[in-house]
């Protein structure tokens, strides 16, 4: 199964170790800065999105003799670096994008970046933001099934519109039935599964769901 992983500029401190996701079936795509973190791993770079402000002029020159595929875009312009490297990743023959990079420093950038997951919403394709502590997805209605992870126990869902309708949670540790809740509920704040599997779902709206450790 083909992945794109894109490597955001964000802290390094909430990056995790990029060499457990290497496989010969994904592709390291670097935006801004996360093009050094690829580097610094050792991994196999293929693509790079960014204007660049965040590197030094010689690593610039270094990436554009090194890959065939560089987007340097300008500094003023309507997307940040993320958002087009992204547009770009959910157009491509793959069936899973991984967004590493995305989260912590500026709550601007952060939260921005979340809100892009809603863009995977056409796309038969998973997104996934991973940091340290959490993996971040985007879900439409549907019922879905999910695997206990006693790495990342804590399990909350958020509604990314203004309400969702309908939440199931089955062999959870707080179970719900056919739950509505609205944007800036809580209610929905650190479950657990009970047994290894679980199920979740939901009749209209968009649910976020984060999957997190202390």
């Amino acid at each position: 199964m083909k992945k794109i992983a894109l490597v955001a500029g964000g802290p390094r401190e909430n990056l995790v170790h990029l060499q457990e996701y290497q496989s010969e079936h994904i592709i390291w795509v670097g935006i801004d800065k996360g093009v050094n973190y690829i580097n610094d791993e050792g991994l196999p770079l293929s693509y790079a999105f960014g204007d660049f402000d965040s590197i030094s002029d010689r690593d610039k020159r270094e990436l554009i003799d090194q890959l065939n595929t560089v987007k340097v875009y300008p500094q003023e312009k309507d997307k940040t670096d993320t958002e087009l490297a992204l547009e770009w990743a959910l157009q491509q023959d793959v069936e899973e994008v991984y967004l590493f990079g995305a989260t912590g420093g500026r709550m601007d950038h952060t939260l921005g970046n979340i809100q892009l997951l809603h863009k995977s919403i056409d796309y038969k394709k998973t997104l996934q933001i991973i940091d340290k502590q959490n993996h971040i997805t985007i879900y439409k209605p549907g019922t879905y099934t999910i695997m206990n992870d006693p790495d990342r126990k804590y399990i909350s869902f958020l509604p990314l519109s203004m309400e969702v309708k309908g939440i199931t949670l089955e062999n959870f540790k707080y179970p719900l039935k056919n739950c509505h809740i609205h944007l800036s509920s809580t209610l929905c704040i650190s479950n657990e599964l009970i047994f290894e599997v679980g199920t979740f779902s939901f009749k209209e709206g968009i649910l976020l769901m984060i999957r997190s450790r202390d």
